[in-house]
C-alpha cells in the first residue's frame, strides 16, 4: 500500500482537500474558508471527514498546502504537526515546479495559479490556458516549454453576483443556474442571463486575446466550482478538470520528496 498524502487548497471562499495513494484520488472534500477557526478547530473537522469516509490519519505520511489565505497557514501548520505529525510541505518560492515563472515579480504569482499551471502542462503539454473559477478569475498562459508566460484576473462570478443584489437595491440574490433564454422574461432570468452569458463572453474573448498574444493555438483547460456551467456553451473551452489544483499539489510533492 502507498503512503497516504493529504493535499489542501487553500482559497478565499473554499478549502478543497484530497487525499491520495500513489497516483489515486482516494477521496475529497469541500469546506467554507474560515479564517476564524483554530487548528483544534480545524483538526477536528478534518477529524470527522477522514471517520466518516472510513479512513485513518496515521496513515498520512506527508502533506502539501497551496494557500492563497496566508492568515490560515500557521493554523493548518499547526494542524498538521499536531494532529497528523507531520511537518506540511507549502508551496512558495524555492519550492521545484518544473515550471519557469516569466512574471516580473516570480513571487507575486498566487501558489494556486502556479499548483495549476503544473497540472495542466502534465496533463495536456503547452502552450496551454488555464481557467479557474473561484473567488476571483484566473487566466494562465503556459507556453510549449512549459514557462509560466502570465495572465488574467478578473471578479469571480460569485463576487459579481452578490455585488450586484448589494448595490442595486431592487436586485435579488439569485440561484447561478444557465437561464432558459438570453432575453430574460423576468428579473431572476434577466441577471442570470446577465451574470452566465456575461463570464461566457468574457472567458471567450480573454482566451481568444491570449491565444492571439501567443501566435499559436492553445489547449484551454478550465477548473473551479462554476466551470462545468460556462464550459457548456464556451466556444473556446476545450477541457473541464475539476480535480487540476489537488493533481497539481500532487506533482509538486513528487517533485521535492
Amino acid at each position: 500500500m502507498f503512503n497516504l498524502i493529504l493535499v489542501f487548497d487553500v482559497g478565499n471562499t473554499n478549502i478543497v482537500l484530497g487525499v491520495y495513494e500513489g497516483e489515486k484520488l482516494v477521496t475529497h472534500w469541500r469546506v467554507s474558508t474560515d479564517r476564524q477557526k483554530t487548528s483544534d478547530e480545524y483538526g477536528m473537522l478534518i477529524r470527522s471527514l477522514f471517520d466518516y469516509q472510513g479512513l485513518d490519519m496515521r496513515e498520512i505520511k506527508a502533506i502539501m498546502i497551496s494557500s492563497v489565505v496566508p492568515p490560515l497557514n500557521p493554523v493548518l501548520e499547526e494542524t498538521s504537526r499536531q494532529y497528523f505529525g507531520v511537518q506540511p510541505f507549502e508551496v512558495g518560492p524555492g519550492v521545484k515546479t518544473g515550471i519557469a515563472l516569466k512574471y516580473e515579480n516570480p513571487r507575486e504569482v498566487g501558489a494556486d495559479r502556479v499548483v495549476n499551471a503544473v497540472a495542466a502542462f502534465e496533463r495536456y503539454g503547452g502552450p496551454v490556458i488555464v481557467v479557474d473559477f473561484g473567488t476571483a478569475t484566473t487566466f494562465c498562459a503556459i507556453s510549449k516549454q512549459g514557462e509560466y508566460l502570465g495572465g488574467a484576473i478578473a471578479p469571480g462570478i460569485g463576487i459579481s453576483s452578490e455585488a450586484l443584489f448589494q448595490r442595486a437595491a431592487k436586485l435579488p440574490r439569485i440561484e447561478l443556474i444557465k437561464p432558459k433564454s438570453i432575453i430574460g422574461r423576468n428579473t431572476v432570468a434577466s441577471m442570470q442571463a446577465g451574470i452566465v452569458y456575461g463570464f461566457i463572453g468574457q472567458v471567450d474573448g480573454i482566451v481568444e486575446r491570449m491565444k492571439a498574444e501567443l501566435g499559436e493555438d492553445a489547449k484551454v483547460v478550465v477548473t473551479g466550482g462554476l466551470a462545468e456551467l460556462i464550459a457548456a456553451d464556451s466556444k473556446t473551452i476545450d477541457e473541464v478538470d475539476q480535480f487540476l489544483t489537488l493533481e497539481g499539489l500532487r506533482l509538486i510533492y513528487e517533485k521535492n520528496k
